[in-house]
C-alpha cells in the first residue's frame, strides 16, 4: 500500500507540471553514501568515516531541497540539473556532449548562435565541472592547513591553522554533497536528453511512450528496487581517463545519453513493472554509475590538489607547505 501511495503521489506531481528532479531522495542519498564508502585509504581519514558518508548522503539532496526559494534563485539554478542532448549526443545540434567548450561562457555563446540558451538547454556539465574544481581547491586548503598545523614554528599559527583545517573539513563535506548531486543527475538518462519526460515531439517510429515517466521512475521505483548491497556490487572499478575534467564529464554525460533509448525500450516492454528483473538491473546500473563516477572524481580531486596553490599575497603551494618551506599562516589568515 505504501509503494502504491508513493507512486500515485509521484504521478500526481507530474500531472501538475512540477519540476523533475534527477533521482529522488533515495537515489541521491545512496549515490553519496556508496561513493564515500568506496574511497581508498590514500584519502584523508575524516572522509572515510560512517559519519562523513551519512553527511554526504544527506547533503547530496540539498540542490533539490533548495528549490522554491524564489523566482530568481530557481530560474538561474534549475537548468544546472540537466542538459538536453539529442539523439546524436549534441546540445541544440551544435555542442557535442563529449566535446564541451572549456567555459560556460563559450557554451552559452555557441548556443545563442544556434538560437537558444543554456537556460533552455541546461548546463549540467558546468555544474559538475565547477563543483569538482571547487573540491580541488578545498582539498588544497586542507593539505596546507594540516601541514601548517604540524610544522609552523609559531604556536599561535599552529592553533589557528588546526582550527581552519577543522572548518575546511566541514566545507569539504558540503561541497562533496553538491558535487554528488550533480554527478548523480548526470547518471539519470532523462537528465541528459531531449526525451526527458516521455519521447516528446520528435520522430518516434518505435512508438515510445509519451507518458510523463520521469518522476515515477527516478523516485518511487528507485526507492522500491535499489538496495545498497546491489548498488555496491554494481559499482565499477576506479577509472582515470587521464584527461581534463571537461573531457571526463562530457564523456560521462554522453555515455548516460546513450542509455536513453534503452530506457524507453525497457519501459515499452513493461520492464519497470513490479517483479521484472531487467528493469531493476538497468536502474541499479544507472545509480551505480553515478556512485562510481562520484568516487572517481573525489579521488581525482584529491590527487589534483597535491600541486595546487592557495591563499593570497603571496600564494602558497601545497608542496611548499607540506615540506615546511613556508609557514602558510599569513597567506591563509590574510594580511589585510
Amino acid at each position: 500500500m505504501r509503494g502504491a501511495q508513493i507512486a500515485l503521489g509521484a504521478a500526481l506531481a507530474l500531472s501538475l507540471g512540477g519540476p523533475a528532479f534527477g533521482w529522488g531522495s533515495s537515489g541521491h542519498r545512496m549515490i553519496g553514501v556508496a561513493a564515500m564508502e568506496a574511497l581508498p585509504q590514500a584519502l584523508p581519514a575524516f572522509l572515510r568515516t560512517e559519519a562523513a558518508a551519512t553527511a554526504v548522503g544527506e547533503l547530496s539532496r540539498e540542490p533539490d531541497r533548495s528549490r522554491g526559494a524564489g523566482k530568481m534563485h530557481d530560474a538561474d539554478r534549475d537548468p544546472g540539473h540537466f542538459v538536453d542532448g539529442d539523439d546524436a549526443g549534441e546540445v541544440a545540434g551544435v555542442v557535442p556532449l563529449n566535446q564541451l567548450p572549456v567555459t560556460r561562457e563559450d557554451y552559452e555563446t555557441a548556443l545563442r548562435a544556434a538560437g537558444t540558451t543554456s537556460w533552455k538547454q541546461g548546463y549540467l556539465p558546468y555544474s559538475i565541472i565547477g563543483d569538482w574544481q571547487q573540491l580541488v581547491k578545498d582539498f588544497a586548503y586542507w593539505r596546507v592547513d594540516e601541514a601548517g598545523a604540524r610544522l609552523s614554528p609559531d604556536a599561535g599559527h599552529r592553533a589557528w591553522l588546526a582550527a581552519d583545517g577543522a572548518r575546511r573539513e566541514q566545507q569539504i563535506l558540503i561541497d562533496i554533497g553538491l558535487l554528488s548531486h550533480f554527478v548523480g543527475d548526470g547518471s539519470m538518462p532523462l537528465h541528459t536528453s531531449v526525451h526527458y519526460n516521455g519521447w516528446g515531439p520528435f520522430p518516434n517510429p518505435d512508438n515510445y511512450t509519451q507518458d510523463r515517466v520521469h518522476v515515477p521512475w527516478e523516485g518511487a521505483y528507485v526507492r522500491r528496487v535499489v538496495t545498497m548491497p546491489a548498488l555496491r556490487a554494481a559499482m565499477t572499478p576506479f577509472h582515470d581517463c587521464p584527461c581534463p575534467i571537461a573531457q571526463r564529464v562530457g564523456d560521462y554525460l554522453a555515455e548516460d545519453n546513450h542509455a536513453v533509448t534503452p530506457f524507453y525500450r525497457l519501459q515499452k516492454a513493461g520492464a519497470f513493472k513490479p517483479g521484472v528483473a531487467r528493469g531493476v538491473a538497468f536502474t541499479v546500473g544507472r545509480v551505480a554509475a553515478g556512485a562510481s563516477e562520484l568516487r572517481d572524481e573525489i579521488i581525482l580531486a584529491w590527487r589534483a590538489s597535491a600541486d595546487a596553490k592557495v591563499g593570497y599575497e603571496p600564494e602558497v603551494s601545497v608542496p611548499d607547505a607540506e615540506s615546511g618551506k613556508v609557514d602558510p599562516y599569513g597567506s591563509l589568515y590574510g594580511a589585510d
